[in-house]
């Protein structure tokens, strides 16, 4: 009789041990691969409580939640010969479980390992100012990409930016000459744009004074009353032009 209740309570823990490895509890964000005798089937489970027939078959938990992965400084050469170190960060998620265990052994490596290479192809494709410039573009072209290639592993790569571009001393200096000559070139043209426009503005008035003489002494009577604002002294006295051009030499004409 004690053998008996012995051989039962045995069998009751090889049960209970057999439907404890039977049973999976999968969370929101979670799917699972299941292998049944080695072959696939054809829908994942999940998420919540699900049971398998143990050791008949075989399930591996996949993530689906979005992946961070930082993409280690690489050494890049632009496309204008300038040698730079460039980190990146991916974004990405598994959108196919079933594809993402059967078609890669280990993806998040294989994704780490994918966009290391594509971040010094795609990079050397473009000039250090436009690397500088216009990342979006730059990030745009990683995303395209990284997402065709990975996209038979059943990943979707949502996300990458270029985080952080450095580049040689030498190299910043001569950035920041050009970033000078730049400023002084804006300098420059804005200082002639508003010559040109003052030299217009003085043309205008020279024509509305020729129009109205009267208003030539209006405006030597307002500057003697700025002047005299001042406590100043000095009082001047405007001569016509009429008078002092009669004493000036007379240009030599080409005819009588």
């Amino acid at each position: 009789m004690d053998v008996f209740m012995l051989g039962i309570a045995i069998a009751i823990f090889i049960f209970l041990i057999w439907i404890f490895n039977c049973i999976y509890v999968l969370k929101e964000w979670e799917r699972g691969v299941v292998l049944r005798l080695g072959r696939m089937m054809p829908t994942a489970k999940g998420p919540g409580l699900c049971l398998v027939f143990y050791p008949i078959d075989k399930l591996t938990r996949v993530s689906l939640r979005i992946e961070t992965l930082d993409v280690p400084p690489q050494d890049v050469i632009t496309r204008d010969n300038v040698s730079a170190k460039v980190n990146a960060v991916c974004y990405f998620r598994v959108v196919d479980s079933n594809l993402a265990i059967s078609q890669i052994q280990n993806y998040l490596y294989a994704t780490s390992q994918l966009a290391q290479t594509n971040l010094r192809s795609v990079v050397g494709q473009f000039e250090l100012d436009d690397v500088l410039s216009e990342r979006e573009k730059v990030n745009a072209k990683l995303q395209t990409i990284l997402d065709q290639d990975t996209e038979p592993w059943g990943i979707k790569v949502t996300k990458v930016e270029v985080k952080q571009v450095d580049i040689p001393e030498n190299m910043q200096r001569a950035i920041a000459r050009q970033a000078e000559a730049e400023r002084e070139r804006r300098a420059k043209v804005i200082n002639a744009d508003g010559e040109l426009q003052a030299s217009a503005k003085l043309a205008e008035a020279a024509e509305a004074l020729q129009r109205q003489p009267v208003s030539v002494q209006l405006r030597y009577l307002q500057t003697l009353t700025e002047i005299g604002s001042e406590k100043n002294t000095t009082v001047i006295f405007p001569v016509p032009m009429d008078l002092i051009s009669q004493w000036l030499p007379k240009p030599s004409g080409t005819g009588k």
